[in-house]
């Protein structure tokens, strides 16, 4: 069984092939190479030798077969498997290894990551190599560094072209990412869609599922505002993730004013959209808008009382933060992102589109509605969620955290 290509794409961005890693890294005894930067894979000097890989947790055996000399043999399953790997001359077992990555380098590779994945996913590959003892060689944008390098002083954190500079001998890398065909199993061992952010993270690096808060460290928290006042987020990366409503931003922001607070909205764009679906920051709100450092909204962030959002990055942010998120979303069911008991969803309405096996998300249309394309109302999810549920949320919120005392 020869390695073979393996095209997907991540996130939706455009196909890319995985890297092939060539030959093996590793040396075993009597000519045998071997490592785990695309699975498990070895290759032998001698026709006719025998190769067995074994899943240690399972106890499936994966592969089994005699094998030519030189040719790179690969493990099917590309993502985290505890595999025991052994290598026969007839009776005679010439290699046997079980990984074991304490004190190996590790390498990770991912398409950039949006702010979302980033916060989702940190967190969880954190668990890997605090499960495993390893040094974690973890490729992330310049941009995003910042929020991450106080918090994680035992991840090598570096951009992908630094990493790749460095000419590292690798015992075991992994490729991260949402990656379709979601129904494809050979690197992603669960399907995102029915999986959290975080969960479907765990799976494929073989940690246990369990909620983890980024540990970001803000870098600043002096108070720059003195009045009372909440963030708001209303733009996102496709229609779908949007509100909808037309009554819905400029109605709120009006009721959290009567409420005494001042309503910033810090998304990085004032507008954005395409053709007729062009979405402006909505009326009332204060703009602090702008693609300013990330470090600069956590600080922001810290002191609001509360956050508004939709299924997007800064929702993250703010959930990393500590700051009380209330997140409105349609097109995502509940238990995609984090629990927040100020999640808004509408279910008399259509809903949880990208959770629905049967459809695939095409980030590369950013008027994906698959359910309504012909029907009227269009991204009925969020267009029927009112004003007065996100309202009556918010004065929940306000409410529960004793925040109405302090007027």
């Amino acid at each position: 069984m020869n390695e073979t290509e393996t095209r997907h794409t991540q996130r939706g961005r455009t196909e890319t092939e995985f890297a092939k890693p060539g030959v093996p890294v590793l040396a075993g005894p009597e000519g045998i190479l071997y490592d785990f930067n695309y699975g498990c894979r070895v290759q032998v000097p001698v026709d006719g030798w025998h190769v067995r890989m074994t899943d240690l947790d399972t106890f499936n055996v994966l592969l089994d077969e005699a094998v030519e000399a030189d040719a790179v043999i690969t493990s099917r399953r590309k993502y985290f498997v505890r595999f025991l790997l052994e290598v026969f001359d007839g009776q005679r077992l010439v290699f046997s290894h079980a990984f074991d990555a304490t004190n190996r380098k590790i390498r990770l590779r991912m398409q950039p990551l949006a702010l979302g994945d980033s916060l989702a996913w940190l967190p969880v590959i954190d668990a890997f190599r605090e499960q495993h003892q390893c040094a974690l060689y973890m490729p992330l944008a310049k941009h995003l560094q910042p929020l991450f390098l106080d918090g994680y002083p035992h991840l090598h954190i570096a951009t992908d072209a630094e990493l790749d500079s460095r000419n590292d001998a690798y015992y075991a890398t992994y490729y991260l990412g949402l990656l379709k065909p979601f129904s494809e199993r050979d690197h992603q061992p669960t399907d995102p869609r029915v999986s959290n952010m975080q969960d479907m993270m765990a799976y494929l690096l073989g940690v246990p599922c369990e909620e983890r808060k980024p540990n970001v460290v803000i870098a600043d928290k002096t108070r720059t505002i003195a009045e009372r006042y909440v963030c708001i987020a209303t733009q996102s990366t496709a229609q779908c993730k949007y509100w909808n409503n037309p009554r819905g931003w400029p109605t709120l922001i009006e009721h959290l004013k009567t409420l005494g607070y001042r309503v910033l909205c810090i998304d990085r764009d004032k507008q954005y959209g395409k053709a007729e679906h062009m979405n402006t920051m909505p009326e009332g709100a204060e703009d602090f808008t702008g693609n300013r450092p990330l470090q600069e909204r956590m600080s922001l962030l810290h002191h609001a009382d509360f956050f508004i959002g939709l299924g997007s990055g800064l929702s993250w942010l703010a959930w990393a933060a500590g700051t009380p998120v209330v997140m409105i979303s349609g097109f995502s069911h509940p238990s995609t992102e984090f629990r927040t008991p100020y999640r808004v969803i509408n279910f008399h309405a259509c809903n949880s589109c990208f959770n629905d096996t049967t459809i695939e998300f095409d980030t590369h249309d950013f008027t994906w509605c698959p359910r309504r394309v012909d029907k009227p109302q269009p991204f009925q999810c969020t267009a029927v969620i009112t004003p007065e549920f996100v309202m009556r949320v918010v004065d929940k919120l306000i409410a529960e955290r004793g925040l109405a005392q302090t007027f």
